[in-house]
């Protein structure tokens, strides 16, 4: 039994791996990896792209960005509010091979990341604090005042 299969003029040949590697590609690229295409389905040790992971949480009178920056130093760690943006950027160097020791495999990622955040409405860009501690950066972003909500005495008449 023969399969349909739809024909595009602008489409020279039909290669079903070739549409499979790129579909595969296309994937690892919106998931934020490199696909290990071409190697017999082994793992292929690649480095992939990477941006530390965050939380961010809200009460009464600040936002917290928690960022995992494992095993990075304060020093390789840049925290800038421009524009009502907050940026947290830096650099996780890969650590080199020594002698007598061999990587088999690599799976944490390593190289320049940028992190971006529009600020809030309610949030004072100019009262930013930060702390880092055990591979986790906390960025406190103060509420402004006028953004408080405030209560109003009713009277009754």
């Amino acid at each position: 039994m023969s399969t349909l299969v739809r024909w595009d003029p602008f489409k020279i040949q039909w290669n079903p791996s070739k549409e499979r590697d790129e579909l595969e590609s296309r994937l690892a690229t919106i998931l934020g990896q490199r696909a290990s295409t071409g190697n017999g389905g082994k793992e292929a040790l690649t480095v992939a792209e990477w941006s530390p992971l965050v939380d961010i949480v809200e009460d009464e009178k600040e936002y917290l960005i928690k960022a995992e920056l494992p095993e990075m130093r304060k020093e390789d760690v840049r925290l800038t509010v421009e524009d009502e943006v907050l940026t947290i950027s830096g650099e996780r160097k890969f650590e080199k091979e020594e002698q007598g020791r061999k990587h088999h495999r690599i799976e944490r990622a390593y190289g320049s990341f940028v992190r971006s955040f529009s600020l809030p409405e309610d949030a004072d860009g100019s009262k930013v604090t930060a702390d880092y501690k055990d591979g986790v950066l906390h960025v406190h972003l103060s509420k402004s005042e006028k953004a408080k909500p405030k209560s109003i005495e009713i009277k009754v008449s």
